[in-house]
């Protein structure tokens, strides 16, 4: 199982508005602080807007802020929101059609199984959880304090 870049700089952001208490983030600064490609960033940030996870702010003084707080989002809601496919195999999405076996194989009970596990434990933690160090994060990102 793997997570998609898509995902991994949603969470990143999210990680990174959490801990700028200063206000909005424009999509130029959280690209050059993660190092991201600002296009690719822009369609990330259009995701969680369009999710609710994160406001937008238009203008001149525009930029992004959380629209929840971080104590309320949970991690695996967030992995579940932006991902588009998270079935490990295809007899585990809507198609019942791609395999031989569909029907009398017990390895889909099994992935199934194990996909659930790894939902359940992201769903355990909070972005708050996330961001209990501030300080460091703040730092990594040269935030002004």
């Amino acid at each position: 199982m793997r997570l998609t870049v898509h995902t991994d700089y949603g969470l990143r952001v999210l990680m990174a508005l959490a801990v700028v208490d200063h206000g909005l983030v424009t999509i130029e600064e959280l690209a050059a602080r993660h190092r991201i490609s600002r296009n690719h960033l822009m369609k990330v940030a259009q995701t969680l807007v369009n999710v609710k996870l994160v406001k937008s702010v238009r203008g001149r003084r525009g930029g992004l802020l959380l629209a929840r707080d971080p104590a309320d989002i949970r991690i695996g809601d967030v992995v579940r929101a932006l991902e588009v496919d998270m079935e490990l195999v295809p007899c585990l999405g809507d198609r019942n059609d791609t395999c031989v076996f569909t029907g009398v194989c017990r390895l889909t009970g099994a992935l199934r199984g194990a996909s659930e596990a790894f939902f359940a434990s992201l769903d355990q933690f909070t972005l708050a959880d996330m961001v209990s160090s501030p300080s460091s994060l703040r730092e990594r990102l040269a935030v002004p304090a």
